[in-house]
């Protein structure tokens, strides 16, 4: 659809010169300031045309004023690349011919290059897409929490630590918003499971709110300059997160300063006066699920519609309620829809697939390596590819993350570009259908036939190439349900056994946004670790496999060696996940799922501050593969560090800084992390925490010298007695390393 502004619709606008010439109003002057011009069309605003900015006018638009010339606003989903056109009013795809886009790695790969420039590198690409696309509003990226694995939306998420997610999520946001487009953080907050997301009340102490589940959103805000954030659907303190007095009045608007609208997820509003009161600006798909179901109510019926417009005029709510949301929904128009300044965009254009390719070649995660990497061609006769994954399109299904890419390269497909006709793929495994309470079981003669194939082939290849992992079905890496088991699907677990027995020379490589168990994990010589890489990703694995690219990807969740190693699962009890129901249960929800509201129930975040890492280091128990870690097919060390002064006066800095070295063959980029540890405090710390990373290439030979400027910021912890941040004079750690649990070089100062 292209939008025309007709001139009628400024003719309406106009007022008189001195003259008898039409003069420009002040709202419609791109030279004025934008709180003048913001002002000067709230003045114009009938108290219906407010109300109306307020809520949807189709499933992704939200009206204009036509009789102002004002343009409505036009979103869409994100956050790895924009999806295909959606009908005016129902989920059914439009089925355009001009819709298909460069799909990104997901933002759990981004996250594992530990790369902000990677990250400035998407938020151009992606914005530039969407602007060509004419949309105003991009709705992602996302940076929630990492808590559990069997968290279904973690692939569209930054992983287990708030430093890594706020830093990568910041340059996403600037870059694209220089494109005109809107970013959309989402899901705020504490969208930390899908089953029960629509009514779980989510009992999470004030500290671990503070301190693990909203600094990535503030820095999005106060860093980034977000002009949209988007509401999740679950409950924090009873109320929704899409209208909470603490979240989104106390935290976002006054803590924060944020000066953009507030977007329900879809289907997210629940109540008017609440919405009314309670910091939402622009309401979206209610009386929907946000993904398929239709609605029997229209538009005029949402919460913020024609219920709103009836409080107001009966005095129920104040009218200032409506003027603060027209002003930031005003602001936004203006930055967007209405700013003749941003440029024209592009799709899919080379830019754009290198861009997509550089960030799937650096998040590719080499968890272990024995040799065999990388796999010189001239050393195998017979390559042997199996694995569902090597040929399914992953940009499909996950929920609205779905993509529509015009091209995209299977692993399969990049393998066979550069090994030839020494690649033979076979199966291996089928997926079973996603069903309502489960996933339908393949037949057992079916699964037998496909391995035992796999097998032989296998004892024939000289190398297998194993290719599997999860996909974007429900129940899987899918919006709308949780994994139902930290296991592999579809016996992969059986598959890959019999593939090591059948031959011993083989790569395991799976794909998916999640940690997962790894029973055969040490009899294996090779074990990449892949996130959905979009357009690109087979091209990707391949170069990686084959030593054309060196691996540089960290794992930005940890891996733990089974579910009751992970915070969240270790005590066994059900409140802690997915939550209890705290009365009786619809019957005519589906179990499981999103639809399956129960009965109230809550979810409690016992663990506190010790999510991921922290727990594995505090808790003394290792995981299999820890948060950070990723070899190289290089070896870097790293030499005595130095630090400014031993100790940290009160509103100054120290400095550590630390030569590392490429004492291998090979060129390769290594990211260093920096982790502080207060040696003694009165609350409860974890034994470190990641403050500051940084990615250097150093070519073979070579020797760089990486610096870090702690702060205050990096030492303080928050206090819950007096709401505030805090810091205690003692004596702190800079752990210095390669991995959360690979610290080569540690410093010690005071404060």
């Amino acid at each position: 659809m292209k939008r025309i502004l007709l001139p009628v619709m400024l003719t309406l606008a106009l007022g008189t010169g001195a003259r008898g010439q039409q003069a420009l109003p002040l709202y419609l002057r791109t030279d004025a300031p934008l709180e003048e011009r913001v002002e000067d069309a709230l003045r114009r605003l009938t108290l219906e045309e407010k109300v109306a900015l307020c809520h949807a006018q189709s499933k992704f638009t939200s009206p204009g004023v036509p009789r102002l010339g004002i343009p409505e606003l036009m979103m869409s989903d994100g956050p790895h690349g924009v999806r295909a056109e959606i009908e005016w009013n129902s989920w059914n795809y439009a089925g355009w011919t001009s819709d298909s886009i460069t799909a990104f790695p997901a933002l759990t790969a981004l996250a594992a290059t530990w790369n902000p420039e990677m990250a400035a590198r998407y938020g151009k690409a992606i914005g530039e897409e969407a602007r060509y696309r004419e949309k105003d509003v991009l709705l992602g990226p996302g940076v929630n929490i990492y808590r559990t694995p069997l968290n279904g939306r973690n692939f569209e998420y930054m992983g287990e630590d708030p430093c890594l997610a706020g830093e990568m999520v910041v340059p996403y946001i600037q870059e694209l918003q220089k494109n005109g487009v809107a970013a959309c953080v989402k899901h705020y907050a504490l969208n930390n499971q899908e089953q029960w997301r629509g009514s779980v009340d989510v009992a999470v102490s004030e500290r671990a709110l503070r301190e693990i589940y909203l600094p990535a959103f503030r820095k999005a805000v106060v860093e980034g300059g977000s002009w949209t954030i988007m509401g999740s659907y679950n409950r924090y303190l009873g109320q929704h997160c899409c209208h909470n007095e603490v979240l989104l009045n106390d935290i976002l608007r006054r803590e924060w300063g944020f000066d953009g609208c507030v977007i329900t997820d879809w289907g997210g509003a629940h109540d008017t006066r609440e919405a009314a009161l309670y910091g939402l600006d622009i309401e979206m798909g209610t009386y929907t699920n946000g993904l398929t179901s239709e609605s029997a109510f229209g538009y005029d019926q949402y919460y913020l519609a024609t219920p709103y417009l009836e409080m107001l005029r009966r005095g129920e709510v104040p009218v200032q309620t409506v003027d603060d949301k027209a002003r930031n929904i005003l602001r936004l128009i203006f930055r967007t829809s209405m700013n003749p300044d941003r440029p024209w965009g592009s799709l899919c254009t080379e830019e754009h697939y290198a861009a997509a390719k550089a960030i799937g070649d650096e998040s590719i995660v080499l968890l272990k390596n024995e040799g065999i990497l990388p796999l010189q061609a001239d050393r195998y006769a017979q390559i042997l590819v199996v694995g569902d994954n090597a040929v399914r399109r992953l940009t499909d299904g996950g929920g609205s993350s779905e993509l529509k890419p015009r091209k995209t390269i299977s692993p399969l497909e990049g393998l066979q570009t550069l090994y030839g006709d020494k690649i033979s793929y076979t199966r291996g495994y089928a997926c079973g259908r996603p069903l309502y309470e489960r996933i339908e079981e393949v037949p057992e003669s079916v699964v037998d036939s496909l391995r035992r194939e796999a097998v032989a082939r296998a004892r024939r290849a000289d190398v297998v190439i194993y290719i599997g992992g999860l996909n974007k079905n429900a129940y899987q890496d899918c919006e709308s349900t949780d994994r139902q088991s930290y296991d592999l699907p579809f016996h992969q677990n059986e598959l890959i056994e019999a593939l090591i027995e059948a031959n011993p020379n083989i790569v395991v490589l799976n794909i998916t946004g999640n940690a997962y168990a790894m029973p055969w994990a040490d009899r294996v010589p090779a074990l990449l670790h892949v996130s959905y890489l979009g357009s690109m990703g087979g091209a990707s694995i391949a170069d990686v496999i084959s030593g054309r690219v060196n691996p540089s990807g960290k794992l930005p969740y940890s891996i733990p060696y089974r579910l009751s190693d992970c915070a969240a699962h270790a005590s066994g009890n059900p409140a802690h996940y997915p939550g209890i129901e705290r009365g009786e249960v619809s019957k005519t929800m589906i179990p499981g799922s999103f639809l399956d509201g129960g009965a109230d129930p809550q979810v409690t975040y016992a663990e506190e501050i010790l999510v991921g890492y922290r727990w594995h280091d505090t808790q003394k128990i290792p995981a299999r593969y820890a948060f950070g870690h990723g070899l190289s097919y290089t070896v870097f060390d790293y030499g005595k560090p130095e630090i400014s002064d031993n100790r940290m006066h009160p509103g100054g800095s120290v400095r550590i800084r630390i030569p590392v070295t490429n004492s291998g063959s090979c060129d390769g980029m290594e990211v260093i992390q920096l982790y502080i540890g207060d040696d003694q405090c009165s609350v409860l710390r974890p034994l470190k925490e990641l403050k500051h990373f940084r990615k250097v290439f150093i070519r073979a030979g070579e020797r760089v010298e990486v610096e870090f400027a702690v702060t205050e910021e990096d030492l303080r912890f928050y206090d819950e007695t007096s709401h505030d941040w805090k810091i205690e004079k003692g004596s702190f750690k800079g752990y210095i390393g390669s991995s959360s649990s690979d610290i080569r070089r540690v410093v010690s100062f005071r404060y």
